[in-house]
C-alpha cells in the first residue's frame, strides 16, 4: 500500500473526505460509488466501483460474438479502464486507463462517428489511426462506460450498420447493468 501522508478526521456523521489530490488522480468523481473492504490486517480499503468491470466476462463474450458479426475490432471500457477488446486488440488495451480522449467523448454523452482515417487515443499514449465509432453505454441516466467499434486492416470503414451496433451494445448493456 502506498502512503499519501495525508491525515483526515473522520466527522460527527462518520464521514472522511477524501483529498483532491487523490480524488484526481483516480479519477473519482461527485456521485460515484466506491466499494469499502476491510483486509486481514485490519486495513480499511476503497475501491472505486465499476458495474462494467464486474461484467468483464460478459463484455468479453459481447465483444467476441460482434466481432464475428461484423468484421470489426471492439473495446469495451468502464469510465476508468478498458474491460474487454477484442483479439487484435487485447493485449494492448484490456486493463488500461482511458484516454483523456475517450472521457471526453463519455462525458458528452453522444455517438462519436469518424468515418476518416483519424487518430483515436484509446488508452494514455495508445492511438489507432482508423475509422471508428464511440457510442456511450448509459445505465439509470448515468454513463458508465463505452462501446468502441474501430475499422482495421481489412474492414476499414464504418457503416451505418456498425453505429447501429455499437448503439444496441451500449443500449443492451445498459439495460442489463439496470435489471
Amino acid at each position: 500500500m502506498k502512503a499519501t501522508g495525508v491525515v483526515r478526521r473522520i466527522d460527527d456523521l462518520g464521514r472522511v473526505v477524501i483529498p483532491k489530490e487523490i480524488r484526481r488522480n483516480l479519477r473519482i468523481r461527485e456521485g460515484d460509488s466506491l466499494e469499502i473492504y476491510v483486509d486481514n490486517a485490519g486495513d480499511v480499503i476503497l475501491k472505486k466501483y465499476s458495474p462494467v468491470e464486474d461484467l468483464s466476462e460478459f463484455s468479453q463474450q459481447y465483444a467476441d460474438a460482434l466481432y464475428m458479426a461484423i468484421q470489426k475490432d471492439i473495446i469495451i471500457c468502464d469510465r476508468d479502464m478498458i474491460v474487454a477488446a477484442t483479439a487484435n486488440l487485447k493485449k494492448k488495451y484490456v486493463q488500461k486507463k482511458v484516454s483523456d480522449q475517450l472521457e471526453k467523448f463519455m462525458n458528452n454523452r453522444i455517438t462519436k462517428v469518424e468515418r476518416d482515417n483519424m487518430e483515436l487515443e484509446i488508452s494514455e499514449d495508445k492511438k489507432e489511426h482508423h475509422s471508428y465509432v464511440v457510442q456511450p453505454i448509459l445505465s439509470n441516466g448515468d454513463c458508465v462506460g463505452a462501446v468502441i467499434i474501430i475499422g482495421n486492416e481489412n474492414n476499414r470503414d464504418i457503416t451505418d450498420i456498425d453505429i447501429s451496433s455499437a448503439k444496441t451494445a451500449a443500449s443492451f448493456i445498459g439495460k442489463y447493468l439496470e435489471g
